[in-house]
């Protein structure tokens, strides 16, 4: 990965100490979030922060343009070489919005780009060092053996049909899903008022305390933090390059770098972090950091996941 100069740091560093706030997101109410910037803070920081935070919505925006850019010649079966330099240029984007937000993540201790593992938070990962004891049983006694019978002849194996094992592996690979069940949707996304420093960066699902949250597709576990305005959060890296986030967790049943299927159980919702009510908080980002999430919502429904209101 490419990093930035020390130059640039600092300016982004402050981007994250804004954004920091921004996990105080509601739960099934919603949960105060506090200023992102102290009331003595000067003229000047408010300024470079708010700069620096204009700098990543604009490159969010420039990505998700050249993405559905991308999308639309492969749609039109357009020349191999206009697709490769247009995705050249939304890979450009993507990297510079990774270094921006990774350099400003580590300078303000966002657990996401210091701690992926969860273990420095101490997290609430299930146990996984219980053993089964083993009940006592009296001897076993062996029956006597019953004659064998004479084997069937086998019949002949079918010749694999490959388009059919091609066709459900793409069927396998394409099923996406809710992140949870049995929810109603409480704050969405870039929604505005007292309970956030800045607009809400995700989609909030109101469930009760307990409720399975899944992986909305298949994908590589990219994070599992804690400790933070999220609280107990796991992070999902996915095939298409896009990030789901899971947080205010009660409990998380996965572990760093483990690959996941659609509809796996990631852990159990919770109300960790900065809430006041139990509730998921969904995010689907460009990189794994605060700071380049986007609409949730249409995100889903472009995988055929239609989320009921």
């Amino acid at each position: 990965m490419r990093r930035v100069s020390c130059a640039r740091v600092l300016p982004l560093a402050l981007l994250l100490v804004t954004l920091a706030a921004v996990p105080a997101d509601a739960g099934a109410g919603g949960a105060g979030a506090g200023a992102g910037v102290s009331a003595g803070a000067g003229a000047g920081v408010v300024g470079t922060v708010d700069a620096v935070r204009g700098e990543a919505a604009r490159a969010v925006r420039a990505h998700e343009t050249a993405r559905a850019r991308v999308d639309r010649l492969r749609a039109a079966d357009a020349l191999p070489t206009k697709i490769k330099s247009a995705e050249r240029r939304r890979k450009k984007i993507r990297a510079d919005l990774w270094d921006m937000l990774w350099a400003a993540g580590r300078a303000s201790g966002d657990p996401v780009a210091v701690n992926k593992s969860g273990r420095g938070g101490k997290c609430a990962f299930q146990s996984w060092s219980k053993k089964k004891s083993k009940a006592k049983t009296s001897p076993k006694v062996k029956a006597p053996k019953a004659p064998k019978a004479p084997k069937a002849p086998k019949a002949p194996k079918a010749k694999p049909d490959k388009a059919a094992a091609e066709k459900k592996a793409r069927d396998t690979a394409r099923s996406w899903t809710a992140p949870t069940r049995d929810y109603w949707l409480s704050a969405g996304y870039a929604a505005s008022g007292a309970r956030w420093a800045h607009r809400h960066t995700g989609q909030d699902f109101a469930v009760s305390t307990g409720t399975p949250v899944y992986a909305v597709g298949p994908g590589t576990v990219r994070a599992t933090t804690c400790g933070d305005g999220f609280g107990n959060q796991v992070v999902v890296r996915h095939p298409d390059g896009y990030f789901t986030q899971y947080a205010h967790l009660s409990r998380i049943d996965v572990r760093a770098g483990k690959r996941v299927k659609a509809g796996q159980r990631l852990g159990l919702s919770g109300a960790t972090g900065n809430v006041t009510g139990p509730h998921l908080h969904f995010e689907v980002r460009i990189t794994p950091y605060l700071g380049s999430s986007v609409p949730p919502l249409p995100w889903l429904r472009r995988k055929d996941v239609r989320v009921v209101r």
